[in-house]
Formats: C-alpha cells, structure tokens, sequence
C-alpha cells in the first residue's frame, strides 16, 4: 500500500516552508506520497483575508505542479461542513483503499491534540508524521507508537507574515514558489486596497 501523507492547512498563500515540509516527509518520512489538502473557508468564520477556496487550490496546484509525488487535494471542498479530520480519513480511505493515509501535523497541533474531535480515534488507527516548531517540545504524545518525529528545518515563516508583507508593500517573492508568486502577484491578492478617486 502507498504510504500518503495528508498535510492539510488553508494555505493563504502556500509558501516555502509548506513546500520544504512537505519535501522532506517525501526524502526522511517514509512517505510515497504527500497530499496538500486545502481547508474550506468556514461559512462561519468569515475572515477578509482568506482567499476563496479556488484560488487558493490554484496556488497549490502551481507549487506542486512539477512534482509527481505532492499533490493538491480538494477533498475537504466536496464534504459537509464543518470539516472534522476523522471524517476525511475515512472518506478519504473508503475512496482509496490501496493507500494508507497519515497525518502530518506540526509540534504545536500535536501539543493540542487531545482536543480534536475523535482524536483516540485518530491516534489509534493512522500515523502521526509531526514536524518541530519554535517553541514547542516535550509534548507527551510524542512517544506515542503511532507518532512519527520527523526532523525537518524548524520553518519560522507564517502565511500571515507574507500577508502583512504584501500589504505593507514590501517583496516577498523569495518566501513563495515562482509559479505562486506570479499568480499572486497578477490577481493582486493580499494588496492593500486602494482609496477610492473623487468623482
């Protein structure tokens, strides 16, 4: 069975960190595969900052594009919301029987585990591929059989960084991929708004 990494997250925008992350479970993890799975804006929550789901699966897309084993998932997009973790391994494993999903989760979502729904659950039937973060350690789930530490580069770099970054008007295009950059930077996302002429 392929052995495929689910690393979910709203990726607004997907930047390098995601990718070296993501890379690295393929070179160090054991994995086959990693799927970036693109988290639904929550009807709820409405944030003027999250893109729409489209375009920020376009530029998932675009990261990975020239790399047979990354792949972007919009699976989480076609499910009842809210989205709850358990129920897309599931789906996710009825639909693919011959692959065995894992989650790749960072350090600090491993620290908070326990609070996600169905998480005994989760723990007891799917790996956990956990990469370090600043400032998070000696979480007591990390000795867990089904907890995998994975030593990737401690990725400081945050999507709300780029964001306030663009909108100060400053370059960020060495913290994307080239094709996410141009797509970005032609739909103008993240560009502070521009005040309205006088008639």
């Amino acid at each position: 069975m392929k052995l495929t990494g689910l690393f979910f997250g709203s990726f607004n925008p997907i930047h390098v960190g995601h990718m070296i992350i993501a890379n690295t479970m393929l070179a160090t993890g054991g994995l086959d595969e990693v799927w970036l799975v693109v988290s639904p804006q929550n009807p709820f929550k409405q944030r003027a900052t999250l893109l729409a789901d489209h375009h920020r699966l376009e530029m998932v897309r675009r990261a990975v594009d020239d790399n047979y084993r990354l792949r972007a998932c919009d699976v989480e997009m076609r499910l009842p919301r809210p989205s709850y973790t358990s129920l897309t391994l599931a789906h996710l494993s009825e639909l693919y029987p011959t692959r065995s999903f894992c989650l790749i989760m960072g350090e600090d979502n491993l620290a908070s585990f326990d609070r996600w729904r169905n998480a005994d659950h989760i723990l007891a039937n799917y790996r956990l591929m956990v990469y370090p973060r600043p400032g998070s350690h000696n979480c007591p789930l990390a000795s867990h059989p089904n907890v995998t530490m994975v030593q990737t580069p401690m990725m400081d770099i945050s999507s709300s960084y780029i964001r306030a970054q663009i909108a100060a008007g400053h370059d960020v295009r060495y913290l994307l991929t080239e094709p996410v950059y141009t797509y970005l930077t032609e739909m103008h996302f993240y560009e502070p708004k521009k005040p309205l002429l006088n008639a």
